[in-house]
């Protein structure tokens, strides 16, 4: 399925991105935080060039790789879940004392953000879903993939590993997935997290009807909550494959959220 080759071919590039304005006295502030923070099986590291795009165009960028994973993969166990990985964007946020932020979640990313929003609205302008999981309360990786059979055909103990990956390759590469961070449900307590505005990109493949998209449905939930709804041609790998007009739709975002 569809849905199976694009986590294949993404999941080590899944990402956050928290984008922080520290001034709104122009149409873009002269310092804004962007913090990008990955998915399944990834790092930072993926999102290196566009980190290089933004930061030339005067942002900050933080790249944060979720526990067990990346560089952080010798943290790898099995209390390590979806809650653990909301807490390390969530304790980033609150210790790098970052506030009026632009938070974007890829992939699975988006149960991460989501999680995230709930504990720290206050912090947050503005919401971003790049082709990523918008999740309700209650709703984990597991119940929302449209077929979950090709996880489990991958699960090792509580690892999800990367098939893909060849033995002895080098860094940066994916790493074994914690599995619980696809079987734990999302818990959503805090109101005040529904009324931040956001945006979902939709990536759609040329030549590909978008309704049939993998990820259209959540680009139809966030327009049910009357959100503005993009579409970027490109596969669900746009920090790699479509660095350029995916970093130029980022920017145009966070420069209309801070207006």
């Amino acid at each position: 399925m569809k849905l199976v080759l694009r986590f294949l071919m993404v999941v080590s590039g899944t990402a956050l991105i928290v984008i922080g304005a520290q001034s709104c006295s122009t149409s873009v502030p002269s310092k804004t935080t962007v913090v990008v923070v990955h998915g399944a099986w990834g790092g930072g590291w993926a999102f290196r060039e566009v980190d290089s795009i933004l930061t030339s165009n005067g942002y900050s960028v933080y790249r944060p790789t979720l526990t067990g994973l990346g560089e952080r993969v010798h943290l790898a166990g099995p209390d390590v879940n979806l809650s653990t990985h909301i807490e390390d964007v969530s304790n980033m946020i609150l210790f790098e004392e970052l506030h009026d932020i632009v938070l974007l979640g890829h992939s699975y990313g988006g149960m991460v953000v989501t999680g995230v929003a709930d504990r720290v609205p206050d912090r947050i302008r503005h919401l971003i879903y790049l082709d990523a999981f918008l999740p309700e309360h209650n709703e984990s990786v597991m119940e929302l993939a449209d077929d979950a059979a090709w996880i489990e055909q991958m699960t090792r103990g509580d690892l999800v590993v990367p098939l893909w990956v060849n033995p002895g390759q080098p860094p940066p590469k994916d790493e074994p997935h914690p599995l619980h961070s696809f079987t734990e449900s999302m818990v959503l307590k805090n109101q005040a997290a529904r009324d931040i505005p956001g945006t979902y990109i939709l990536t759609v493949e040329k030549g590909v009807d978008a309704s049939s998209d993998d990820f259209a449905k959540y680009a139809e939930r966030a327009r049910m909550r009357g959100w503005k709804v993009l579409q970027l041609e490109a596969d669900h790998n746009p920090q790699w494959n479509a660095v350029k007009p995916f970093s130029e739709m980022l920017m145009g975002i966070v420069k209309t959220s801070v207006q």
